[in-house]
């Protein structure tokens, strides 16, 4: 059985209804899709914030704890439980926006380029399609996430913690070094981390959800909504560990340059100076840890937001219909 893309629409003539009172690929349409990225990304996210400030303390210093366990261990006993969810703020309201972003416009450039390519390229090239529209809704959504991103990162990196709130690291951030030369000084290696990376989850969970349709004696339409949001979740794992691998080494320089970089530096001179002190080994700091954290957080967004489309009356994402 083969699997073509649901994204594909012969007509406008076609465009089918949603169960609900929202036409499919309606811009009310983005717009919930939107929504339930937002949901599926912030609180995620931030229920890793616990992993995430271990990982990103070693990726600065590798040798400032000897393993995860006893950074844990660390942080508990000199700062106690607050220390554990410090940057959980920032984290949260970052990945809510850009959760939006990347979600709701995903599907829009997804459809939208399909429609440009046509029927026959769409279901050719259907895996450009998904890293074009992944790309696209990225490079986008990553605006809204830079600043807190920053925020997070330096909250985390600094012991004790710089900023007590997510709020007054904004305007910490923005009185010492301005909105652009703050908050938004690590836009670039985001980018270099989050396009990847969304290229990777978003294409490899639409191939991986098509094989596994394939795989299965039934269509897709056939199995329940439950089942379905149940491969939505292997999908997304699968996913999240690709994503993890391949998006690394710029994860470890964006920690390195909101946490080091020099207000004399240029991006490219900060990028310079720290690999040639931790070294392509370096790039690499935290990555067991960060399968885990990834793996996780993309499975559970695939199913949360597969979720919120059930429960508005919308088709799963991917694995044709």
């Amino acid at each position: 059985m083969t699997v073509s893309p649901s994204f594909w629409i012969r007509s406008p003539a076609d465009l089918p209804r949603s169960k609900g009172q929202i036409e499919l690929y309606s811009s009310q349409y983005f717009l919930a899709c939107g929504f339930g990225g937002a949901v599926a990304c912030g609180p995620t996210h931030a229920s890793m914030t616990p992993l995430d400030i271990i990982k990103c303390r070693r990726q600065v210093d590798a040798k400032l704890y000897k393993s995860n366990l006893a950074g844990f261990k660390n942080i508990l006993s000199t700062e106690g439980f607050r220390g554990i969810l410090t940057g959980f703020g920032a984290t949260f309201t970052g990945y809510a926006f850009q959760g939006a972003g990347k979600y709701g416009l995903y599907e829009f450039f997804k459809y939208q380029y399909s429609q440009l390519a046509g029927e026959t390229n769409a279901r050719t090239y259907n895996t450009l399609l998904f890293l074009s529209a992944s790309a696209s809704a990225e490079l986008v959504a990553d605006l809204f996430l830079c600043p807190w991103e920053a925020i997070k990162v330096r909250q985390q990196t600094t012991i004790p913690p710089f900023a007590k709130s997510a709020l007054e690291g904004w305007n910490k951030i923005v009185a010492q070094e301005g909105v652009f030369g703050g908050l938004y000084k690590g836009l670039a290696p985001l980018w270099f981390r989050q396009v990847p990376y969304t290229m990777v989850k978003f294409a490899s969970f639409e191939k991986t959800v098509e094989a596994i349709y394939n795989y299965l004696p039934k269509p897709k339409r056939e199995y329940s909504l439950l089942a379905q949001t149940g491969v939505s979740f292997l999908g997304g794992y699968i996913a999240g560990i690709a994503c993890a691998v391949v998006s690394h080494p710029a994860d470890v320089m964006v920690s390195k340059i909101n946490a080091e970089r020099k207000p004399s530096e240029s991006m490219g001179q900060a990028v310079g100076r720290i690999y040639g002190n931790i070294g392509f080994r370096g790039l690499w700091n935290g990555l067991p840890v960060r399968i885990f954290m990834i793996g996780t957080l993309t499975a559970l967004q695939w199913l949360v937001y597969d979720s919120f489309k059930v429960a508005a009356g919308f088709p799963t994402t991917g694995g044709g219909e």
